[in-house]
């Protein structure tokens, strides 16, 4: 059987608050295959958002271990960690996270002149990625002067650039009108059809969700399968 690309072995996170510990993650495993398509619903505030960025090593689990194509990733030196980030994981935020201060073809090449990649060779890469989604006619935009559809688009191009195998998506179109949502769930299958990224998309769209093919539910700090046709679990005070 393959490794998967991404894999997970109880995992936990907790957080310390002035009335006591909050246990967000509780013994959660999962496994991604490359080229997965994977939603993850659940509850506002259940820990979603904080499994994403555990997976993508933006933050440490209190216990458990995160593989990566067969390593163990906080096993890393911080200068790996961050090497990781950038070369083989893609994010994109609800809220873009974009440089107000570069247009958009500079937000997206950004990734790779971090990388310490050629300049020419990244202004070749966005500007071919910006015409994928779209925006060839936008590239010397101010991000700031562009709707909230195509900021998110060049969110989308900005993770993608790189071509790496896995895309980490929160509420990619939580912010959007449904019209502009429905776009960017229809840039997110396409490009991951086109260049075979997995993806890992939070999400309260039940119509994003049904598009990814694979479907699981956060509930009481794990991830519960949601079978084809089947209804999304809660933490109602029935599950409890």
């Amino acid at each position: 059987m393959a490794e998967p690309l991404l894999r997970t072995t109880g995992l936990c996170k907790s957080f310390t608050t002035g009335e006591g510990e909050i246990h967000v993650l509780q013994g959660l495993d999962l496994c991604v295959a490359r080229g997965e398509k994977l939603a993850i619903l659940g509850e506002s505030g259940v820990g979603k958002s904080t499994l994403l960025h555990v997976l993508g090593a933006l933050d440490r689990p209190t216990s458990g271990k995160v593989f990566f194509e067969g390593e163990d990733v906080f096993a890393k030196p911080p200068d790996a960690l961050s090497r990781f980030r950038n070369t083989r994981l893609g994010f994109i935020f609800q809220f873009h996270h974009l440089l107000p201060e570069f247009d958009a073809l500079e937000n997206v090449m950004m990734p790779g002149l971090l990388r310490g990649l050629d300049f020419g060779e990244m202004r070749r890469r966005a500007t071919a990625i910006l015409d994928d989604v779209g925006l060839a006619h936008r590239l010397r935009h101010p991000v700031g002067k562009l709707s909230g559809g195509e900021r998110q688009r060049v969110a989308v191009a900005r993770a993608l650039v790189l071509d790496p195998p896995l895309v980490l998506a929160d509420e990619p179109t939580g912010n959007l009108d449904p019209e502009t949502g429905r776009r960017v769930s229809d840039l997110l299958l396409r490009l991951n059809e086109v260049r075979g990224a997995a993806l890992v998309v939070v999400t309260h769209s039940l119509e994003l969700a049904s598009r990814l093919g694979r479907r699981v539910s956060f509930v009481a700090g794990r991830l519960v399968e949601v079978p084809a046709g089947g209804t999304p679990l809660t933490d109602s005070p029935e599950m409890s």
